[in-house]
């Protein structure tokens, strides 16, 4: 079936649902706009794509599913496991038995729905200009996920709870289909390798999801990140990149005092602001034992010891400090495979958290914030 008449049979649908997302006074009026934006969408998608293969679209996107590890088949397992969790609701439903268990198995399509949302959408949009999934599905997933989340919390459930459910579920349920039908292969005729594969990575901050445990993708793993480009002046990191004047700004507006302590144990960075503990300009470039009192010093080289053997990562040490609270945080920095770095310590005043939890006693709306 052509992309477009699919693309057409879901905007019908949704405009059905959602009559008023669509421009138009009359029902016709809205489904004739929603097309028309939707064909021109997708038309500008293939005039910039000009030579990809719509008319394999489906058969692109099953050879990927067949790919262990690749993003669209942990969606496509996630899709069939949500299935069966509807399935197995939908018949609780019909019995008139407790549907707690399959409810909660359901519900874990947030986290599919936020991949889509995150990964998906967005890259569609932005780099080849077709926005319906983004303008027309990413709505229906909130609204789904919303609604699962509202009939959770409900302790009545009569027969309109029931209802509701069954409406959801039904809505769930096209939502897979239209991911199957529409979604998927539009990504696979359009993706490239090496956006699949930053997809694939950017995918394991969400962790596994309805049962399905995620697999290794071996091409993605064995192929290097790409560095992001910077502009002249930039400093460049795997997160991206930033000019010396805003990462200096970002690292002075983090409610923390910062100081970093290299592998040689050199002070080589404190941030600035006022601070808990005052840390001299003069003090940069010298030895970190030299900058603390001789009762301190055992203890920062005990702990610096165990960071560069590899016994500890991270120190919290809480304290009042001018009658305030403050906890002091010590963290290993180690590199990808595990090199130590370096020290560095984290200085917060945590009285704003004293003040919050002390107004919530007392039935105040809530304490103050102080940033340090």
């Amino acid at each position: 079936m052509d992309i477009i008449r699919d693309w057409k049979k879901t905007v019908e649908e949704l405009v059905t649902a959602h009559p008023e997302l669509y421009r138009g006074d009359t029902r016709e009026e809205k489904i004739a706009n929603a097309e028309r934006e939707m064909t021109a969408s997708v038309q500008r998608a293939r005039e910039l794509a000009a030579g990809k293969d719509y008319a394999r679209k489906h058969e692109l996107a099953a050879a990927l599913e067949a790919i262990p590890g690749h993003p669209l088949r942990t969606l496509t397992r996630e899709n069939q496991a949500l299935s069966g969790w509807i399935a197995l609701a939908r018949k609780k439903l019909a019995a008139h038995e407790d549907v707690g268990e399959p409810l909660a198995g359901v519900r874990e399509l947030s986290v599919h729905y936020a991949k889509k949302g995150d990964l998906l959408y967005p890259l569609l949009k932005v780099n080849y200009e077709i926005a319906g999934p983004s303008d027309l599905m990413w709505t229906e997933d909130d609204e789904v996920r919303d609604e699962l989340s509202a009939l959770a919390g409900e302790t009545r459930r009569d027969g309109d709870w029931e209802k509701r459910l069954s409406g959801v579920l039904c809505r769930a349920e096209e939502i897979i289909r239209k991911e199957e039908r529409i979604l998927f292969p539009i990504c696979a005729v359009n993706f490239t390798e090496a956006e699949w594969q930053g997809i694939y990575r950017d995918a394991r901050d969400y962790g596994d999801c309805l049962g399905v445990k995620g697999e290794v993708w071996a091409e993605a793993e064995s192929a290097p990140a790409p560095a992001a480009a910077g502009a002249d002046g930039e400093v460049v990191m795997p997160g991206g990149h930033m000019t010396v004047e805003q990462l200096t700004a970002l690292l002075n507006t983090i409610p923390m005092e910062i100081t970093f302590v290299d592998a040689d144990d050199i002070n080589r960075f404190f941030n600035e602001g006022p601070k808990v503990f005052k840390r001299p300009g003069m003090a940069i470039d010298r030895e970190v034992f030299s900058c603390h009192p001789p009762k301190i010093e055992p203890m920062v080289r005990a702990i610096i010891g165990d960071f560069r053997k590899g016994v500890r990562d991270r120190v919290p040490v809480w304290m009042e400090k001018n009658g305030r609270a403050v906890l002091v945080t010590y963290m290993a920095v180690r590199d990808r495979e595990g090199k130590y770095l370096g020290t560095v310590e984290l200085v917060q005043d945590m009285e704003f958290a004293r003040e919050h939890f002390a107004g919530q006693r007392s039935g105040e709306p809530g304490g103050g914030t102080t940033r340090r």
